[in-house]
């Protein structure tokens, strides 16, 4: 795959950059990390120079987490009240640390995912042929 100010430019398969994204590895190269810090997207992939600075994840990967956590979490101290039926304070000194961990262990993944989905689907600035405009970039790149 080349590449054109920062941008590859060629085919760009959707299930192969989501498994990269979900790995939170860069999309474009799966080698480079997608993420400086825990949720701060890089706003160029380390390895293969990819401008990533483009997504606009915004509240969707906090959205899907609340969804996918939700249903498993529920679904699981419903199995336990239905089969044990525990005290309460039990049920809370499980269930909130549970609820915890594993939403702060799918969010990250989950934007990954969403940043790698606009970036196979030409998304957000990601198209090799889209033209930056004033305000595409709300703050320049930090060194």
């Amino acid at each position: 795959m080349s590449q054109d100010a920062g941008r590859s430019t060629g085919e760009r398969p959707l299930q192969q950059s989501l498994l990269r994204g979900a790995l939170m590895k860069c999309p474009a190269c799966g080698v480079g990390s997608l993420f400086t810090r825990y949720l701060k997207v890089a706003d160029n992939c380390s390895h293969c120079g990819e401008a990533l600075h483009h997504h606009r994840a915004d509240d969707a990967p906090a959205y899907f987490t609340i969804v996918i956590v939700g249903h498993v979490i529920v679904s699981l101290v419903l199995t336990v009240e239905m089969a044990y039926h525990p005290p309460l304070w039990l049920h809370a000194a499980i269930w909130l640390p549970m609820t915890i961990l594993v939403a702060l262990a799918v969010l990250a993944p989950m934007k990954g995912l969403l940043v790698s989905l606009q970036w196979a689907l030409l998304m957000h600035g990601f198209d090799p042929d889209h033209k930056e405009e004033i305000g595409d970039r709300l703050a320049p790149p930090t060194a």
